[in-house]
């Protein structure tokens, strides 16, 4: 009996065991698998981004049916077909396929076709190969593609708080709202995660994937509470504004209004507030991508939240760019020693201006070192807060090497009001001399040189480097606006924050200080202090240049939307008796060659002017298509100005689109231009304009055509023309700017 009951449990065990391992493999959940589309998003993401994807279809058919193309993912897989990453006959190009679970099979040819380091990562067996592909392996096996193929790092991973899924709307919307920015989510349900923070991976504005949050507790930081309606807040964060029952009573709320806030959330609850109240102000040096610097508190390190607000008038949400150098219009909440958000609390007065110096030649904006003197005392203030005098007469030079500028710039300040000469680079004028104040910083590619001085004595010398002072009065007043209104904007667009500027002193800008001040250009700065030029009240982009075909082109010059420009119309700058239609081919190189055509700059040498240029010169820039054979102007924009050229070749057709390609194509330094006088002109990289008619001569090609510039605005030998011939500067600016007023900036006094 013992026997007995000893073999039962020697038998026993072993089956139990057996049943156990069966049920656990008959009841254990299969785990979800990802489908097609999801892993094809992924896959691509890690490639390329979503929008070279996108360009990379442009000219593609779809895998998909008619009818079938409008789903999220097709671009996706359509990329992936293409490529030769996925076999439609494996994977079909249909809803149900890219719907369903990828294999194991499917990623093991996915894998294998990417890259070679990861054929082993994804190899499939006989038993699986048709089996889906679990989520948790198709994430490992992703970490290894990104480790294969995404070297620069364009896939981030990081944490983030997701604050809305879509806009608000009825239609089905994309857009996620989180601390990395807006975020496209094709094909994620995401509302279960609102006001949770997780990891997250995503390339530029596109997520994707976002993991299981661990915990429902999640921070907002560096919000702007503001009083909402019934007792609720409204909180502006991540792009948007949330209203949101606080649970705190009427005090605690009015400690938090107008302020910067962090939330503390629990359960989509707000738990805890804590607000920022330290706040400096001074005047911005400089902004960069993580640093802001303030005159007196050197650089100040961003918090990876950082937020910009304008709090006067309306409120708006503003970004980095928007904060102003050279100006204290803005106040700095302060915590952790980071700046955790800039408000900008009033409209900047447009006084001073910001000029980024460039070498000698404008080659470059960096200098390897810089000497400088006055015929006063210098004082230079260093970052530490150290100070020195330099002595009237005496040179003081800098070399990128200066280990004091490690802490931050030096400001050069002129006692009396003395001018600054900068010895070290040479200007038409010779040696160059600047009112106001110096900052010289070291930067990447060497010394930084910052001119700080008042807007309008910046305007004296920017004109007579623009126009002739020996122009007409009314000429040179009217260059004087759209120097300012140009500059006015300028200062707006902030380009060069990064090293405290808002512009250099090239020709990319507006040339500044190559050539001597003059009492005719500097009466002509004064006559018209203050006025710019405003269409519905808003700076207008006041775009100048030297001579006209006679006629102007619109704001499509650059391939923008006219409409966006209303006021940069095309104009003739003569009448049109013959009746010209300049759009059209045959009229326009009639009119490009009337000699006799009178217009407010036809007297100008650069009113018309021809060259030739030949096939084995255009071939050398025009590669990819053989022997240049022949070249059609395909479409004109407005006054006749080349929109899109077609260069003919031997082995293939190239497109030209644009004014400045045209004009970089066709022209070259050994080309010989004769102007309308007689005289000729050489060296030219590129054509003086894109007003041309072409003419095919053999192997060789004549260019006809007209003015120097490209065409947009104000001609400034039309503006000449059209004082000479009694018009005042308002109607020379009424007549380029159609529709504009003139308006005087508001300065604080």
């Amino acid at each position: 009996m013992k026997d007995w009951k000893a073999i039962c449990w020697i038998i026993g065990i072993p089956v139990l065991i057996l049943l156990l391992m069966i049920g656990i493999v008959i009841y254990e959940p299969v785990q979800d698998g990802i489908s097609r589309g999801e892993a094809s998003r992924a896959a691509v993401l890690a490639l390329v981004s979503r929008e070279e994807c996108e360009s990379f279809l442009e000219d593609k058919a779809s895998h998909f049916q008619a009818g079938q193309t409008d789903p999220w993912y097709v671009k996706y897989m359509d990329y992936l077909y293409e490529n030769g990453y996925l076999d439609e006959e494996r994977t079909p190009a249909t809803e149900e396929s890219a719907e369903g679970y990828i294999t194991y099979g499917e990623v093991e040819y996915l894998a294998s076709r990417i890259s070679s380091s990861l054929r082993n990562r994804a190899r499939a067996t006989v038993n699986n190969r048709d089996n889906p592909m679990p989520q948790d392996e198709w994430w490992l096996f992703y970490d290894s593609m990104l480790n294969a193929v995404d070297r620069e790092n364009q896939v981030k991973e990081e944490t983030i708080a997701i604050y809305q899924v879509g806009d608000g709307g009825e239609e089905v919307s994309w857009a996620v709202y989180t601390s990395a920015g807006v975020l496209d989510c094709e094909g994620m349900t995401l509302e279960r995660y609102v006001d949770r923070q997780s990891q997250a991976l995503y390339r530029g504005s596109s997520l994707i994937r976002f993991e299981e949050p661990e915990s429902d507790e999640v921070v907002y930081e560096n919000v702007w509470i503001a009083e909402g309606e019934d007792g609720e807040c409204l909180v502006y964060v991540g792009g948007i504004t949330k209203t949101m029952k606080t649970g705190f009573d009427d005090e605690e709320k009015q400690e938090l209004y107008n302020n910067i806030v962090d939330l503390h959330l629990k359960d989509g609850k707000v738990r805890r507030a804590v607000v920022k109240k330290e706040r400096l102000t001074g005047r911005v040096l400089a902004v960069g991508g993580d640093f802001i610097e303030i005159e007196g508190y050197g650089e100040l390190p961003l918090s990876p939240t950082f937020q910009v607000f304008k709090t006067y008038g309306t409120f708006e949400r503003k970004q980095t760019k928007d904060i102003l150098v050279g100006y204290d219009n803005q106040e700095f909440v302060i915590s952790g020693g980071q700046v955790c958000a800039a408000l900008i609390v009033r409209t900047f007065d447009a006084d001073t201006i910001r000029v980024l110096l460039m070498d000698t030649g404008f080659h470059s904006l960096f200098h390897p070192s810089v000497t400088i003197s006055s015929r006063g005392d210098m004082t230079l203030t260093w970052a530490d807060g150290g100070t020195e005098t330099v002595k009237a007469g005496e040179e003081f030079t800098i070399s990128a090497e200066e280990s004091r500028l490690n802490s931050g710039r030096l400001i050069v300040q002129p006692a009396d009001g003395e001018e600054i000469s900068v010895n070290s680079i040479e200007r038409s004028q010779g040696t160059p001399s600047y009112e106001g104040r110096l900052e010289i910083s070291s930067e990447q590619g060497g010394l930084a040189l910052v001119n700080e001085l008042y807007l309008e004595d910046y305007l004296k010398r920017v004109v007579p480097s623009e126009m002739p002072a020996s122009y007409e009065k009314e000429a040179l007043k009217a260059q004087a606006v759209c120097a300012r209104t140009y500059a006015y904007r300028q200062i707006q667009a902030n380009g060069y924050s990064q090293y405290g500027a808002h512009v250099d002193d090239s020709t990319a800008y507006q040339v500044y200080n190559n050539i001597s001040t003059n009492s005719r250009t500097d009466a002509a700065v004064d006559e018209t202090y203050g006025q710019i030029l405003t269409y519905d009240g808003d700076p207008v982009e006041a775009f100048y240049f030297s001579t006209s075909c006679g006629s102007t082109a619109d704001g499509s010059i650059w391939g923008g939307d006219p409409d966006a420009v209303p006021y940069l119309k095309s104009k003739m700058l003569g009448s049109n008796p013959n009746g010209y239609d300049l759009q059209n081919n045959v009229d326009f190189y009639n009119f490009i060659r009337d000699r006799s055509y009178r217009a407010y700059d036809s007297d100008y040498a650069m009113f018309r002017w021809q060259t030739t240029t030949t096939s084995e010169i255009l071939s050398q820039k025009v590669t990819g298509i053989g022997t240049v054979e022949n070249i059609t102007v395909k479409s004109r924009g407005a006054g006749g100005v080349v929109r899109e050229l077609e260069i003919t070749g031997s082995e293939g057709v190239k497109t030209l689109i644009g004014q400045s390609q045209v004009r970089s194509i066709l022209g070259s330094t050994s080309l010989t231009i004769r102007r309308k006088d007689g005289t000729t002109m050489t060296g030219q990289e590129t054509l003086p304009s894109a007003f041309i008619a072409i003419e095919k001569d053999g192997n060789s090609f004549r260019i006809y055509g007209g003015g120097y510039g490209h065409g947009a605005g104000m001609s400034q030998n039309g503006a000449q023309g059209m004082a000479k011939a009694g018009e005042t500067y308002e109607d020379i600016l009424k007549f380029f700017y159609d529709g504009t007023e003139l308006t005087e900036v508001e300065r604080e006094d």
